[in-house]
């Protein structure tokens, strides 16, 4: 019987991005996230789904395909968290929630920029390569976003 090494099942990147928070926001929807994110090709709203439910699909430039459900959202307090629902190929773990949040820098040496943090829980059947890889693309996908926001 093969051993799993014991990992925690969440983990949260953030960033400070030198932008105002409305601009940095303004990318934080999940069917946009193909103007930041350089691993994406290109992501849309999936058609049949009811009115009430929001399911993009991201399609990866590697060729990987995932229905992503929002599951909340703010513009108040600028956050949004969904949950993937289906991945082509399948995801190895049962589910996971994530959640990106979006904070005014107010004072200090970054004043006028815009933390951004990028958290996920995933089921216990996470094993650690799949929570490492998920770091690794959120601090990807971090840095996408800095430099979509610096370029404009």
């Amino acid at each position: 019987m093969a051993s799993r090494i014991p990992t925690s099942t969440s983990i949260t990147e953030a960033s400070v991005i030198p932008a105002p928070l409305a601009q940095v926001w303004h990318l934080i929807k999940l069917q946009d996230f193909h103007n930041f994110w350089s691993k994406l090709e290109k992501s849309e709203h999936v058609k049949g789904a009811s009115p009430e439910t929001d399911i993009i699909k991201w399609t990866f430039k590697d060729g990987t395909q995932q229905e992503v459900k929002q599951e909340e959202h703010s513009a108040i307090d600028h956050f949004i968290t969904y949950s993937v629902i289906s991945s082509n190929p399948a995801i190895t773990y049962s589910s996971v929630i994530s959640t990106i949040r979006c904070y005014a820098v107010t004072t200090g040496p970054n004043e006028g920029s815009t933390f951004v943090q990028w958290s996920a829980n995933f089921s216990s059947d996470a094993d650690a390569g799949v929570i490492e890889d998920a770091r690794f693309k959120r601090k990807e996908a971090l840095a996408d976003l800095a430099n979509a926001v610096t370029k404009k």
